[in-house]
């Protein structure tokens, strides 16, 4: 079981987000360890957790970012990341927002169609700048992920696919104010096998040879992110596999001279050292249930609710006792408002403190005001 100061937890409102920035710098060492050849360059996905704090410890550690909308860009220029370092996905940006990263000088466009390609190409053309731009490419490889996490099959909202991406590169060479700068992929979220990957390696490098016979060279091959983490188990996996993740691009794409690969990664940085802290406010003993109904909600932690995700939940106030089983459920007014069903836990009592683990990622970030609650506070420990 992690260290929580449950002493100091009676003071605080509950429930609260609870950071361990000492795990998080952990993490971003071993990232910089692993990621260490010139020319691999890692942007974090600011969309899996954007609390100043976070991003003010990865700014230092010299990573970049990866941002999908404008208040990304604007969070990530705020919390001191320059604009070069910033790559731009999405497929709905808007013209001030495209805007807004031409004149903070982002690193480059992941485009995602041709009607995007030509807005950007004439808001470059009126603020008389050149846009850097990459085509997001949908390799059509399953992840073996959740649907509605799954990104890189042929028909999805992403991306351009393989067969219109000849006619989209041929247009962009036409356009004055746009600089092809490479090629981008993006496979899906939480995978934890690393075969997708080198199927993905796989389709980068086919494609690559297919172009440079005809000329056309790419600078640039940002490979997404998507490596996942152990939600089951987070105490002995508190880091991800990252010599392994890094290992499989550098063995399996077969790069050009003075070309560059970028990663996007996101939970698989800030997921583990982040939990949700909540209170027990009742037990109520059903016919053949017992309920642990807490102060958390959906509201602070979507993604059981959304992905039927599991989180490990542990009551951190009687750690050691007679083992029950409990669903654990919040306040909102909807039947999903579940973090578990049957948790086998320490005997639980009013005012005991749970901790939902994994939570640094996908949870303060999607928070809501749902039934008109407030938003929680966060909280920083460091060893």
């Amino acid at each position: 079981m992690a260290r929580f100061p449950i002493a100091d937890f009676n003071e605080l409102r509950t429930p609260f987000y609870f950071y361990d920035l000492s795990l998080l710098d952990r993490t971003l060492a071993e990232i910089k360890r692993t990621a260490r050849d010139a020319n691999f360059k890692v942007h974090y996905a600011i969309k899996a957790n954007a609390n100043p704090g976070i991003l003010r410890r990865i700014q230092a550690a010299g990573l970049g970012v990866d941002a999908v909308s404008g208040g990304e860009i604007l969070a990530a220029t705020e919390a001191g990341f320059d604009g070069s370092k910033i790559v731009y996905a999405g497929v709905g940006k808007s013209d001030d927002e495209i805007r807004l990263a031409l004149d903070k000088g982002i690193g480059c466009f992941n485009v995602e169609s041709l009607p995007e390609l030509e807005a950007i190409a004439a808001i470059a053309t009126e603020l008389g700048v050149k846009a850097p731009v990459a085509f997001r490419v949908n390799p059509n490889i399953d992840a073996h992920t959740h649907e509605y996490i799954t990104t890189g099959l042929s028909e999805n909202k992403f991306g351009i696919d393989l067969e219109l991406l000849p006619g989209v590169l041929d247009a962009a060479s036409k356009l004055d104010s746009i600089r092809i700068k490479g090629l981008h992929f993006h496979i899906g979220s939480q995978i934890t096998e690393n075969e997708p990957f080198v199927m993905l390696c796989d389709t980068i490098n086919r494609l690559v040879d297919e172009y440079a016979a005809k000329g056309i060279r790419f600078d640039t091959i940002n490979v997404g992110g998507g490596l996942g983490i152990d939600y089951a188990d987070p105490d002995r996996h508190p880091i991800p596999d990252f010599e392994t993740y890094f290992k499989t691009f550098r063995n399996h794409l077969r790069l050009r001279p003075d070309q560059e690969v970028h990663f996007e990664l996101g939970r698989s940085v800030v997921a583990q050292c982040g939990s949700l802290i909540t209170r027990v406010l009742y037990v109520k003993e059903g016919l053949s249930k017992r309920f642990a109904i807490v102060d958390a909600g959906m509201t602070e932690l979507i993604r059981p609710a959304l992905y039927n995700a599991h989180h490990k939940i542990e009551n951190i106030s009687s750690p050691a006792g007679e083992m029950h089983h409990y669903d654990v459920v919040g306040p909102i007014c909807e039947s999903s408002d579940c973090f578990g069903k049957d948790e086998l836990l320490p005997s639980v009592r009013r005012g005991d403190f749970l901790a939902l683990r994994s939570a640094g990622a996908y949870g303060e970030i999607m928070a809501s005001q749902y039934n008109c609650r407030p938003l929680p506070m966060s909280y920083f420990f460091e060893t």
